[in-house]
């Protein structure tokens, strides 16, 4: 399968080659993620690797905060969580699945394709995108808000001459004429702008700190620092 990995970029830097130029770099901060769960064909219909990034806080007391892992999240990456159900299933003689058998994770993504090399609990790390050159990396996009159509669309506006009053920036008429008397689905209009799956493609991957769990990305990286985001080897072509 692809090799991919789950990260949170930092921001931007330089860096300089050999010849002495100034490369512009985003630096992400990946793994080590934890193979939480793997996806087969014959059980769920695809195959795919599921992976978790980034340790939850356990509660301390009795009442728990949003920040802190649930039940059962906790039940979701260890055995070691007593229930009536895994106790009823452990007299019956059924052997409980393989979990990952580490904390709970923030941020849990699965990445499609064979699982061919992969084992419940395995730790993946930058080393194994050692070789690899190109990335694809996916996260969310900075929020905007709810945008005019001048910012959401480019719009260049109304003009600010020739009896145009207080309504330089509108978008201008979307009305059609009695046919079809309606406006066509997909007409751009102002709205809520930004905070959606972006995916830029095909960016050079420049360096793999092993050391530091850091990868040096020259390319658009989506998503505010700190955001979660997705890198995994590019299948881009040309």
């Amino acid at each position: 399968m692809t090799k991919g990995i789950l990260g949170r970029k930092v921001g931007m830097t330089q860096i300089y080659d050999e010849s002495g130029i100034a490369i512009p770099v985003t630096v992400i901060e990946a793994g080590p993620c934890h193979v939480l769960q793997i996806r087969t064909e014959q059980c769920d219909g695809y195959e795919a690797i599921q992976l978790g990034y980034e340790d939850k806080k356990r509660p301390q007391g009795e009442r728990r905060n949003q920040s802190q892992a649930r039940r059962s999240e906790r039940g979701h990456v260890s055995n070691k969580l007593a229930s009536k159900r895994s106790q009823r299933q452990a007299d019956a003689g059924i052997e409980a699945a393989v979990k990952a058998e580490c904390e709970p994770k923030k941020f849990i993504r699965e990445l499609r394709g064979s699982a061919e090399g992969y084992e419940v609990g395995q730790e993946v790390t930058v080393a194994d995108l050692a070789e690899v050159t190109s990335v694809d990396v996916s996260g969310l996009s900075k929020g905007r808000g709810f945008a005019g159509v001048m910012k959401r669309h480019n719009f260049s506006g109304q003009r600010a001459t020739h009896g145009v009053t207080k309504c330089h920036r509108h978008a201008g008429g979307t009305g059609m004429s009695a046919a079809p008397s309606r406006v066509f689905k997909g007409k751009r209009m102002a709205g809520q702008f930004g905070s959606t799956r972006v995916t830029s493609r095909n960016l050079d991957l420049v360096r793999v700190d092993e050391d530091n769990n850091l990868l040096l990305v020259r390319g658009s990286v989506p998503g505010p620092n700190g955001g979660y985001v997705v890198v995994s080897g590019t299948n881009h072509v040309g």
